[in-house]
């Protein structure tokens, strides 16, 4: 007899995955994504800080240069709910120099306002702001200072 290939000898072609397959991979994610979760949390919340004492550190530098420039008295005014929503620039004629946004989910304590000399040097007594997390969880700060001449300097941690 020749030999015939009949039907059910063709191998079949495959299509898609079985349910067993799929509900592995889903076991394997859901052990990734419990894994990354609470390491990404910690991440954004880092990031939000650096960003924040960044953004002091900066405004803080461009009210030092502009006093320095103007040869005048320049002040750093917080917001209306104080630092965390924000700050204004302005010169000694009330002129606006530069202006900060509110943030999100961060902790600003510092004093009332911050004046520099037409030297850059600062107004009153060397100051510091503690910026931290609003969350309950917090472990992380970050300090900003200025020194009598000042200049601002980040610090990761708490200010002494």
């Amino acid at each position: 007899m020749d030999s015939v290939v009949t039907r059910p000898a063709v191998l079949r072609l495959q299509r898609g995955f079985t349910t067993t397959e799929l509900m592995i991979v889903v076991a394997i994610m859901a052990v990734l994504t419990a894994i990354a979760v609470p390491n990404m949390r910690s991440m954004i919340q880092t990031q939000r800080l650096r960003t924040a004492s960044f953004d002091l550190n900066a405004g803080l530098t461009l009210a030092r240069s502009e006093a320095i420039k103007r040869n005048s008295t320049v002040t750093m005014t917080p917001g209306a709910s104080g630092w965390v929503d924000g700050w204004t620039v302005t010169d000694s004629g009330g002129n606006m120099v530069g202006k900060q946004d509110k943030w999100t989910q961060v902790a600003v304590a510092g004093p009332g306002t911050v004046s520099f000399n037409g030297m850059g040097r600062l107004v009153g007594p060397a100051t510091q702001f503690q910026i931290s997390s609003d969350e309950l969880s917090n472990d992380k700060w970050r300090c900003v200072r200025l020194d009598i001449s000042g200049r601002p300097v980040s610090l990761v941690g708490g200010c002494p």
